[in-house]
């Protein structure tokens, strides 16, 4: 961390504890803080030792909560996943994804809503506070399994710290390791960058730790406690960590030069162990906790049901139509106007498979683009993902050909591919108006667990029945038909290789919208591939005819990919603050 931004964003109210933004978001919402002065927001008066009842640091819990990320539209507006192949911002402007797609952003310019390292630091910072106070708090409750509350709360602020630390070392790779210190404004800030083996290991040796510390479903009070973090939660966690850590990109293949950058990159050396040991965290997932969780029966409704058995973790999220308005098709009025600020590509479209299973350039497949016909047949996925012209949406059939009302001549935003987001939004095809909608983010769900075992064993060992079976629980709950031979879709002795194209691409499909395909990308090390002029961004022109629609693919945006975009640039600040900050390659 660096000498000056590090006491600017994190190190201010060290005597004053509650100075901190996140503490003050929480103080207007109790009664009793308002008549306090913020200054008197101390250590003391939140980690008392007469509350017995922990109000204070109950919301000061709350509060390191509000640090973790509800990932809707939060990139400057956007998805992450409109920095990838899957979509582009429909926003007239240069966003925030638009830059991340292209690439403009160097380390004296840098992107805030993904690129901010001090916002996870200041998190960090808190979690270490209350870490240290909670057991001044003489909290008398226990949880029904007779749990005290201030165990279970301090590894719930234990998973945030590690949370954030993954955060860190997915975007710059190894940085700098708190653990429980809390720096003063007097101690030597300028501290050099852990390697990516140490921040890797500290992450999984805390989430262990804190396994048998933590509240396991079913818990007791799903209305109020269904948001905490729970020992599935840390375990889920763990599967997705170590996964990264045994993928190409940090797996021998990082793209440090020297010895020293790529100890902080990633592993110099190839190791298949690595697999195996995520192979293995999913496993013991699937033995221990996998009885409290399955698939949930629909697809589309995972997203907007609050308790359904898929959710393993999930960020709180209003009871709104935000979600619609922000991304909706903008052919309607009032309430129900839509902003259409995703634009799914028809990259995307395409790497959904029929309903038989089959892709869509598989010979034998159904599909029909001339005459156009491609959203017959298709994937039921597709249609929960994604809105096309002819599908029906509040009581309406969309129509995004030129003209058509939903992409109106010289509307200022509106779809830029044809196609509009449909996933995450509520139930609205047969409706006439929105209505709210639970829209929590589901950060860890089983799915993820489920496909994350198939990926590392695959590695490991191929193609085995364990590893398919995943691929079939996961089309089998899509709507895929079986088939006469109960593969949905499935080719017989596929080999490692073209399972994982299977996998990458099941994962693709399955996850699109939720922050997975920009970070697999890299991790996979596809980046370079996939980001490329080969692999322009494509969308659809289509005008109606009195026969039907002329249809006309076009390219939108061009990509590049240098190979120092793998890892962010670390702030030019805290590089001239900080002697001991290391840059990273390239930059």
């Amino acid at each position: 961390m660096m000498k000056r931004s590090y006491i600017n964003s994190l190190s201010n109210g060290l005597k004053v504890f509650c100075l901190s933004t996140a503490l003050l978001a929480f103080a207007s919402c109790e009664e009793d803080f308002e008549a306090i002065p913020v200054e008197q927001f101390t250590e003391d008066f939140v980690f008392s030792t007469t509350d017995s009842l922990g109000v204070q640091a109950r919301q000061n819990l709350a509060a390191i909560y509000s640090t973790m990320y509800n990932r809707h539209n939060r990139i400057g507006g956007d998805y992450l996943d409109a920095a990838t192949d899957d979509a582009i911002s429909s926003t007239i402007n240069e966003s925030d994804v638009d830059r991340l797609a292209m690439g403009r952003y160097t380390q004296t310019n840098m992107i805030g809503s993904v690129m901010n390292l001090a916002v996870n630091y200041q998190a960090i910072r808190m979690a270490n506070i209350f870490i240290a106070n909670i057991d001044k708090v003489p909290l008398k409750d226990t949880f029904g399994d007779g749990m005290p509350l201030n165990l279970a709360w301090k590894n719930e602020a234990r998973f945030i710290r590690a949370y954030h630390y993954f955060e860190l070392l997915k975007r710059f790779g190894g940085m700098p390791l708190m653990g429980d210190t809390i720096l003063g404004l007097d101690d030597d800030l300028e501290l050099p960058r852990n390697s990516f083996e140490e921040c890797l290991e500290y992450i999984i040796s805390e989430l262990e730790d804190i396994e048998d510390g933590l509240r396991t479903y079913p818990l007791a009070d799903l209305t109020s406690e269904a948001h905490v973090v729970t020992a599935e939660a840390a375990m889920a966690l763990r599967v997705r960590v170590l996964l990264y850590a045994a993928s190409p990109l940090f797996n021998g293949g990082n793209i440090g030069q020297s010895a020293e950058e790529k100890a902080l990159l990633g592993y110099a050396q190839y190791d298949e162990q690595r697999w195996q040991r995520a192979a293995d965290a999913a496993r013991y997932f699937m033995d221990n906790y996998g009885h409290n969780f399955s698939l949930n029966s629909s697809f589309k409704d995972v997203f907007i049901t609050d308790g359904n058995p898929e959710i393993i973790f999930f960020r709180q999220g209003g009871n709104n139509t935000n979600i619609e308005a922000t991304n909706g098709p903008v052919g309607y009025s009032g309430n129900n106007l839509g902003q259409g600020r995703t634009s799914p590509s028809q990259n995307l479209v395409d790497a959904f498979l029929m309903k038989d299973g089959k892709t869509i350039d598989d010979p034998t497949s159904a599909y029909s683009y001339l005459p156009f016909r491609p959203y017959e047949n298709r994937d039921p996925r597709l249609k929960a993902t994604v809105l096309h012209n002819t599908a029906t949406w509040l009581n309406k059939e969309i129509e995004t050909f030129e003209g058509g009302k939903d992409n109106p001549k010289g509307a200022s935003q509106k779809t830029k591919t044809s196609y509009y987001m449909r996933k995450f939004m509520g139930n609205f095809e047969n409706q006439d108006a929105y209505a709210n909608v639970r829209h929590n983010w589901i950060e860890l769900r089983y799915a993820e667990v489920l496909m994350s075992f198939a990926e590392a064993q695959n590695e490991v060992s191929g193609p085995t029945s364990e590893v398919e079976d995943v691929i079939f629980s996961i089309r089998e709950r899509a709507g895929i038909d079986p088939g006469s031979d109960g593969r949905f879709g499935l080719q017989q002795g596929l080999t490692k290789e073209a399972m994982r194209e299977v996998i990458q691409n099941e994962k693709r499909i399955e996850f699109a919208f939720e922050e997975h395909r920009y970070w697999d990308l890299r991790r996979w090390k596809k980046a370079s591939e996939v980001y490329s002029p080969e692999n322009p961004v494509r969308g659809l022109v289509l005008v109606k005819t009195p026969t039907g629609f002329n249809v006309n693919e076009v390219d939108l945006l061009e990509l590049d990919f240098e190979e120092r975009r793998y890892f962010y640039p670390i702030p030019y600040s805290e590089i001239l603050n900080n002697k001991n900050m290391v840059q990273n390659p390239g930059w």
